[in-house]
């Protein structure tokens, strides 16, 4: 669905809610909709379990928990408002702490 601005972040040894973050945007809420629903869709088709989903009605945010992973889907100015990708250091991709 051409999700764009997509970054993976590795989260292994700085918590146990997941192994890795994927965050990505989509242009406005009616992108964000279709990027989350196919993505439910190819778990789904995957044979994983139903992941968990919040967000869906507004779509300015939606977050996909798979267990190991979790996506966040944004708009653009809501994905800059969180900044995920500072909180989280992945803007220091090299770093990990020793566990």
């Amino acid at each position: 669905m051409k999700a764009e601005d997509v970054t993976v972040i590795d989260l292994v040894g700085k918590t146990s809610l997941a192994d890795a973050m994927i965050i990505a945007s989509g242009r406005v809420n009616r992108h964000v909709a279709s990027i989350a629903e196919s993505l439910i869709e190819a778990l789904k088709d995957a044979g994983l379990s139903t992941p968990k989903v919040e967000g869906m009605p507004a779509c300015d945010w939606v977050l996909i928990d798979t267990g190991d992973i979790i996506v966040h889907i944004f708009r653009p100015e809501v994905r800059e408002f969180y900044n995920l990708e500072k909180m989280w250091g992945a803007d220091r991709p090299n770093e990990r702490l020793v566990g």
